[in-house]
């Protein structure tokens, strides 16, 4: 009787391991079709905009749909830009992001909501500047040359990762509103 029962479920997991695996896909982050942008007002510019580059990242995909059960990316602190070299030695240096001690920024989800087909929420973790901090992005699926585009929005407050920056910080926004459009492969 055992034998028949083991037999049986040993069967029927053989069976239904490729349909399982097959459910479950994990898709990484295209880092050249991908971007990261950010915006903070400035008291003397009106405002400061940059980008960082993704190193990598990867979406966990359940079944067939557009919306990920999880999210992790990292991003390359060293290589902030502003566009203006002044602007960005000044935000990578230790008064603010510090990229000789904190080379990279990670975030990895914590919890998934669909809004809709095209639209969910994503609450989850990211560590930068070497504090780990709550924050939420509403992301925007958009359908862009055949493919699709994970497009992000949120806010990042500064302060709470610890960068109070030099004599000037009053004159230095202290939330940056942060924009990712995610292409994947």
């Amino acid at each position: 009787m055992y034998v028949r029962i083991i037999t049986f479920l040993c069967v029927a997991l053989i069976v239904v391991s490729p349909q399982i695996a097959a459910a479950n896909t994990n898709r990484a982050v295209d880092i050249t079709a991908s971007k990261v942008r950010f915006s903070i007002s400035h008291v003397f510019v009106e405002r400061v905009n940059g980008t960082v580059p993704i190193a990598s990242g990867s979406a966990s995909f359940a079944g067939d749909s557009p919306i990920p059960a999880s999210v992790t990316v990292t991003l390359d602190a060293t290589k902030v830009s502003t566009g203006d070299p002044d602007q960005t030695g000044c935000i990578q240096s230790p008064d603010y992001f510090d990229v000789k001690k904190f080379p990279t920024w990670t975030f990895t989800s914590t919890k998934i909501t669909a809004n809709g087909a095209a639209s969910f929420a994503i609450d989850g973790t990211l560590t930068m500047h070497g504090v780990a901090q709550p924050e939420h992005l509403d992301v925007t699926i958009l359908n862009a040359s055949g493919h699709q585009v994970y497009h992000a929005v949120g806010k990042v407050d500064r302060h709470l990762f610890g960068m109070k920056g030099s004599r000037l910080d009053p004159a230095i926004g202290g939330i940056a509103e942060v924009t990712l459009d995610v292409v994947l492969k």
